[in-house]
């Protein structure tokens, strides 16, 4: 089986500095496991490694399309499969670090994704149609078409529920009809996965510090740029914690300061979710990134693992 370093957690909890510090030691090269990162021109809020730390390991799965593009899990697995294979064929420890968990459990569980046509339409009629009455009538049409995939998903997760209406409206078949198809064959990875997740309270202050610092770095005027180019807040790229605040922001609804409360509470919600998501596999070998010892420890067992 392939060997293979999954570094996940919320955001906010170390995993560039983790994943650099293990590429280093087992000579490994980093796969980003973000759903923002991809993006080309989306350097702030999506926390992108920056230019000094992309010279300290080699990255994977950032910059690779343009915000106006459609991506979906299935591109995603496609192309870290590849990548996979090309990083152990170089002699490296492919190290897949990043806080999407689908895009992670899709990966290494090997998920096989039934080709779909795109309709970017559909996805853009249900978002504004939630812009306009809430998400409340689109949940109850969710549960009435596939009440297992609505059990699943939170009532207030927009995203999640124009994704699984959008695929019942595209395909014809539900997510849940969907997800049976795609189970599975054996997954050719042998994991060593690691979840960095320090104490709360430093979580949340870490997070409030990093808002603070996306807009120092420029965050209003790198999304006054996208919206400049000609994106618009219901599409698929601009529904990243942090753009779609600020679009509010330059429609005029919010302030500034009001705006990054806003961007701060929903990310602090969305550490939450993740870290929810990650603590249901039980794969995971829980570290405080903040303690030196545990850190230690993990690198440790992982290259005991990696002999």
């Amino acid at each position: 089986m392939k060997q293979i370093v999954v570094v996940a957690g919320p955001t906010a909890s170390g995993k560039t500095a983790f994943a650099i510090r293990l590429a280093k030691a087992l000579d490994g090269e980093i796969i980003s496991a973000d759903s923002m990162q991809i993006y080309r021109g989306m350097d702030i809020a999506s926390a992108k490694p920056t230019i000094e730390e992309r010279k300290k390991a080699v990255h994977h799965m950032i910059d690779v399309v343009s915000p106006f593009e459609p991506f979906s899990v299935a591109d995603y697995v496609k192309r870290a499969k590849v990548l996979i294979d090309e990083i152990a064929a170089r002699g490296h420890l492919p190290i897949v670090a990043g806080g999407t968990g689908l895009y992670i459990s899709s990966l290494v569980d090997n998920i096989e994704f039934i080709e779909e046509e795109t309709d970017t339409s559909v996805r853009e009629r249900l978002f504004c149609e939630a812009e306009e009455k809430g998400i409340e009538p689109l949940y109850e049409r969710l549960q009435a078409i596939d009440p297992i995939a609505a059990e699943k998903i939170h009532p207030n997760n927009k995203k999640r529920v124009i994704r699984a209406l959008e695929i019942y409206e595209t395909t014809g078949r539900t997510m849940t009809e969907q997800n049976e198809h795609s189970r599975k064959t054996p997954s050719p990875y042998d994991p060593f996965m690691i979840a960095l997740s320090p104490a709360r309270e430093v979580l949340y202050e870490r997070i409030n510090q990093r808002v603070e610092l996306m807009a120092e770095a420029g965050l209003f005027e790198e999304s006054r740029r996208l919206s400049d180019m000609g994106l618009k807040r219901e599409m698929q790229s601009m529904q990243g914690i942090g753009y779609k605040e600020v679009f509010s922001y330059l429609e005029g609804t919010t302030n500034r300061e009001e705006c990054l409360e806003e961007i701060k509470q929903a990310t602090r919600r969305y550490a939450k979710r993740q870290l929810t998501w990650f603590k249901r596999d039980a794969r995971y070998r829980w570290v405080d990134s903040t303690d030196e010892e545990q850190v230690h420890a993990v690198l440790a067992a992982c290259e005991d693992w990696y002999k």
